[in-house]
């Protein structure tokens, strides 16, 4: 099973796989494909943060045709944690 945990700071827990930013999300889903399961943190510094993320997630898996993984969101912003999980449950009732 492989697991991708998107965190700028917290150490990456064993068993999963790390990604620090969008672009390492975004790079590493471009390559490896969708994971099984993909742990969200909402802040990532300045740049595009876990929401931004989550949208380029639920286009992927439109334009590609694939089911959204599995998912938990982590992150200690409770508005950004809202924000992702509403985005990716409404996305996933629906598709």
């Amino acid at each position: 099973m492989k697991k991708l945990y998107l965190d700028d700071l917290r150490l990456i827990p064993e068993g999963f796989i790390g990604v620090r930013s969008f672009a390492e999300f975004v790079n590493y889903i471009e390559t490896n494909g969708l994971p099984d399961f993909i742990s969200f943190d909402h802040d990532l510094g300045l740049q595009e943060n876990g929401f931004d993320c989550a949208k380029w997630l639920v286009n992927h898996c439109l334009d590609h045709k694939v089911k959204l993984s599995d998912f938990a969101v982590h992150s200690q912003n409770p508005v950004g944690k809202k924000n992702i999980e509403s985005l990716l449950n409404n996305f996933r009732k629906q598709f």
